[in-house]
């Protein structure tokens, strides 16, 4: 059987400690330890900031959606937006020994996430797909 839980945040930057708690609870209920659990909400993290810095522009006050879906062998994240949709070609990462500070939020995000998936053709905004399988031992 699913559970479901969905957050519906505004894209101001203080709302990200809620959907950080949130996911974290979520990530408890699926059997996930504390190591994983903290990198799925850094991951489900960047993916929130890229939304309010590129889709939304930094603009405060607009609709962030995440659906966390928990499946028995699998926790999903769907991430919505009305933003300007991302060009799906331009999204990857820079190169790590590249020092400098930002960009490597795609890179943690793929890094840790077993499934990554930008939705393409959408008439507005954006929508992400982000899968992790549940460990064996919580199935």
């Amino acid at each position: 059987m699913t559970k479901i839980i969905v957050l519906n945040l505004t894209s101001d930057p203080p709302l990200l400690s809620v959907m950080r708690a949130a996911v974290s609870k979520v990530c408890e209920i699926a059997g996930f330890d504390a190591m994983d659990t903290s990198k799925i909400i850094l991951a489900i993290d960047e993916a929130c900031s890229n939304i309010i810095r590129h889709a939304y522009k930094g603009k405060g006050g607009q609709s962030i959606r995440i659906t966390c879906k928990i499946k028995p062998t699998k926790l999903e994240f769907i991430l919505e937006d009305e933003g300007e949709p991302a060009d799906l070609k331009k999204i990857k990462s820079r190169p790590l020994d590249e020092i400098r500070p930002g960009g490597l939020g795609v890179y943690i995000i793929t890094s840790v996430m077993d499934k990554v998936k930008y939705a393409d053709g959408l008439e507005a905004g954006n929508r992400l797909v982000m899968q992790k399988s549940i460990p064996k031992d919580k199935k």
